[in-house]
C-alpha cells in the first residue's frame, strides 16, 4: 500500500543511530546518508527516510500518528525494544505484551524515536 514513509527529524544523525539499531534486529542494513542529508532505508517493500523537514522549520511528531513494522516473533518485538531504549528511544503506551482486538491475537511494543514519533513493533500471532 505504501510506497515510502517520510519522518522528520531536528537531528538526522542521532535518529539514524536509534533507526539503524531497531531495524538492524529486524535484520535490515544501515540507513544511508543522501546527498541531501536525509537517511534512507531501502528494500524490496518500499522506502523509510528521515529528514529535516523541507520548508525549514522545526520537526515535530504526529500527534495521533504511528508507524507500525511487522515482526516475525515476539524474540524480535522485545529485542527491538531494548535495541529503541539503548539507543535513544523512549517506552510509551503499556510495556511489550499481548495485546487482543476482536479475534486477532497480537505481540506489540511501542517506542518514540529521538524525534517523538510514535513506533509500533507488531507480531501478529
Amino acid at each position: 500500500m505504501f510506497s515510502h514513509i517520510m519522518i522528520g527529524a531536528n537531528d538526522v544523525e542521532k535518529s539514524k543511530v536509534f533507526y539503524d539499531a531497531i531495524l538492524s534486529v529486524l535484520g535490515y542494513p544501515a540507513g544511508v546518508m543522501d546527498a541531501k542529508g536525509r537517511c534512507i532505508y531501502v528494500n524490496n517493500g518500499g522506502v523509510l527516510a528521515i529528514t529535516k523537514p523541507i520548508n525549514g522549520e522545526a520537526a515535530t511528531h504526529g500527534n495521533g500518528m504511528t508507524i507500525g513494522l511487522k515482526v516475525s516473533s515476539p524474540a524480535l518485538v522485545d529485542a527491538w525494544h531494548v535495541a529503541g531504549l539503548a539507543n535513544g528511544g523512549v517506552a510509551c503506551e503499556d510495556p511489550p505484551g499481548i495485546r487482543v482486538s476482536g479475534d486477532k491475537k497480537l505481540y506489540l511494543a511501542y517506542l518514540r524515536d529521538p524525534a517523538g514519533n510514535k513506533l509500533c513493533a507488531t507480531h501478529y500471532m
